[in-house]
């Protein structure tokens, strides 16, 4: 019985390193806890009341959800491999009964004096290889902290980067631009421009898919409301006079149609053209407020 547990100590372990190297570190995946958790809180506050308010929240919220659970997992997994071999495997300091500390808790307050690195010593692990354990639950805690630091350094530049994208985007479509303007080097430049951005953006739905589920907040910095005007804009670019407008309309075209598979594979699941993902995107991320 003392090796079942142990195994599930060590496959819940294993688990989650997975789950955080799918999710931090392979580039094509993310982890499969990491989304469930993340898309079953964005499903959850777009059905509530407050709209928006309660959308901007399940990115954060989903974070913090996510890393609370890879923590108590490896814990609890640890705790699960320690406990069968107490107390006679463990050294107890002086005035500590053993017999009265080898319970569960035990174990779980062990597990959580290593994953933190405290080391306080007045249990420890006396057999060889639980000597060898306990600083890898260490380095496991260390790991954890270092992963969460990473994700947020990696989610919130590919956040701002998908938010400074859409303000130009509404920035252009305020200024309606006509197609004499739009048929000329300048206008080459601004949409080669808009290309290399979606290009950017299809990229950080990659690597960070996780970012899907923060809300952008009003209609000037959604990407989600924004891309039918590129869209638009790549259809102008196309019929232009001008070579190098027709040529950086077809780039803009191509980087769109890249952006709605990857969105369409792994978040929409539409099955339907560029435009059609753009529209589930954008209902998705909240109701249009603007044509």
């Amino acid at each position: 019985m003392g090796w079942f547990v142990n195994a599930v100590g060590f496959v819940s372990v294993l688990y989650i390193l997975r789950d955080v190297f799918h999710t931090l570190w392979h580039p094509t995946r993310h982890g499969g806890l990491s989304r469930l958790v993340m898309s079953l809180l964005w499903r959850l506050t777009a059905s509530l009341r407050g709209g928006r308010r309660a959308s901007g929240l399940a990115g954060p919220l989903a974070m913090v959800t996510v890393v609370a659970l890879w923590a108590l997992v490896v814990v609890v997994g640890w705790a699960l491999i320690y406990w069968p071999h107490m107390p006679e495997d463990f050294t107890y300091a002086v005035g500590l009964r053993p017999a009265q500390h080898a319970d569960f808790l035990d174990a779980l307050y062990i597990s959580l004096v290593h994953v933190s690195t405290l080391g306080l010593g007045d249990i420890a692990p006396a057999e060889g290889w639980l000597r060898i354990l306990a600083p890898m639950e260490a380095v496991v805690g260390f790991v954890l902290l270092t992963a969460t630091v990473s994700w947020t350094l990696g989610i919130y530049p590919a956040l701002a980067r998908r938010r400074a994208l859409a303000l130009r985007l509404w920035h252009l479509s305020c200024t309606h631009p006509t197609t004499e303007q739009i048929d000329t080097d300048a206008g080459a430049a601004v949409i080669d421009s808009l290309a290399a951005g979606i290009s950017v953006i299809a990229v950080d739905f990659m690597q960070y898919a996780e970012s899907y589920y923060f809300h952008d907040g009003d209609d000037r910095t959604s990407l989600a409301r924004n891309l039918a005007y590129a869209d638009n804009l790549a259809g102008q670019a196309a019929g232009a006079r001008h070579p190098d407008v027709r040529l950086a309309g077809a780039a803009l075209r191509a980087a769109l149609e890249d952006l709605a598979v990857i969105l369409d594979e792994r978040f929409l699941h539409t099955s339907g053209t560029p435009r059609e993902v753009f529209d589930a995107f954008a209902q998705d991320h909240g109701p249009r407020t603007r044509p």
